[in-house]
């Protein structure tokens, strides 16, 4: 595609907001893309691909093209760095002048022989990653930075798979097939504006994802409490699996999430939802011992989909880390107590890391002497799976 001043300024603008002023890359793509209605979809997809792959390759364009970008014309030099290891030639601008592509690429060539500068990462996440995944790390690191597939769920409240997959595909939409109700989507395209999207015969959720409620092993007429429920991916996921049956409790600290998920509910035709905020530890007390089931998809650092949200990784550090596995065992201590003797809960993260992992529910365990007992867990990698990293211990609680 040949590049257009006003395009490359697009992209040039959005990585320094996401930079320089630490704004989210999907909100900013989305903003800038709603800035200028006469872009067509070439134009948007061109802006969008291109700061996902700048940002996602950050440390190393900044160690091939001179280092970290302090003004405007240190991020054209890196944008012109991109376009010169993507195997384009660049006009004659002269934002680009003194771009060498023979030094550039022989500084990319050294940069090789070095992991985190090779996979664009910060020395904190190598470290961990290396202490934490060992041999696993480098061939996941590889994998988290390819681009992610992007997959969808049919609402079997109201569709079949099959039936999806045909009237997508009148829609101009070619699908392939996955395992339950997941459809893996073969071409980029704004699926929001789909009449099928408008009646909620889908929903865009990982595949990986999509291995969470079935993995609770919900059946119709359960109470079952989703207790971080956030947007409510997976809370619609359940209430499918439910047959729209029985009593789905969606509860999350922050409010402005579950009215999303109540307006995803509609559009989805469920209607056994009860929405709860958490704003008071009232509400986990009035709950205790009501559930047949509970998912505690509970938060996490996202290094499992980093590949889906680059910047995470930009924005991320160590403490961080450590403020959010003290939530998670607080989670897992305060919220386990609605589940009734005898129920199952799921702990589920999309993170890599075991410390968040497999070493929370081992901890959780010993701490519970006996009322609790691991039933199965299980890691999906995305260097095996093939989808976003996600981690899953389903848990069984004592009869009294």
């Amino acid at each position: 595609m040949k590049l257009h001043p006003n395009l490359v300024q697009a992209v040039i603008s959005s990585l320094q907001d996401v930079f320089a002023d630490n704004q989210y890359a999907d909100k900013v793509i989305e903003r800038v893309l709603k800035s200028n209605p006469r872009w067509g979809a070439r134009d948007r997809a061109f802006i969008a691909e291109n700061v996902y792959e700048i940002v996602r390759w950050y440390r190393l364009l900044y160690e091939v093209s001179g280092g970290e970008p302090k003004e405007e014309a240190d991020w054209w030099r890196m944008f012109g760095t991109w376009q010169i290891l993507q195997g384009n030639a660049l006009p004659d601008w002269k934002e680009f002048k003194g771009l060498d592509p023979k030094a550039i690429l022989a500084a990319r060539k050294k940069a090789g022989s070095v992991l985190k500068i090779r996979e664009s990462i910060p020395d904190w996440l190598d470290e961990r990653g290396r202490k934490e995944l060992q041999a696993t790390w480098e061939p996941l690191l590889h994998a988290l930075n390819e681009q992610a597939p992007l997959v969808i769920r049919a609402n079997t409240l109201k569709m079949t798979p099959i039936a999806l997959q045909q009237l997508l595909k009148a829609e101009g939409v070619d699908t392939e097939a996955l395992d339950d109700a997941g459809l893996r989507v073969l071409q980029r395209k704004n699926l929001f504006s789909t009449e099928s999207f408008r009646q909620g015969y889908f929903e865009v959720q990982d595949f990986a994802s999509q291995q969470v409620a079935p993995f609770l092993r919900v059946e119709p007429g359960m109470r079952v409490i989703d207790a971080c429920a956030g947007g409510g991916g997976k809370t619609l996921h359940l209430a499918s699996l439910m047959q729209n049956k029985g009593r789905l409790i969606a509860m999350d600290t922050e409010g402005w999430k579950l009215d999303e998920l109540k307006r995803r509910a509609r559009r989805a035709g469920v209607d056994i939802l009860d929405v709860r905020p958490i704003d008071t530890t009232k509400v986990i007390k009035r709950l205790e011992g009501s559930a047949d089931r509970l998912l505690l998809d509970v938060p996490c650092s996202g290094t499992g989909v980093l590949r889906r949200n680059p910047d995470a990784k930009w924005k991320l550090d160590i403490p961080f880390i450590e403020r959010v596995r003290e939530t998670q065992r607080e989670i897992l201590r305060s919220y386990s107590r609605m589940l009734k003797p005898g129920g199952l809960m799921v702990y589920a993260t999309c993170s890599i890391f075991p410390s968040e992992n497999e070493q929370q529910v081992e901890d959780f365990l010993r701490e519970q002497n006996g009322k609790f007992e691991l039933v199965q867990s299980r890691h999906l990698l995305p260097q095996e799976f093939g989808y976003d990293g996600f981690y899953m211990a389903l848990i069984v609680k004592g009869e009294e």
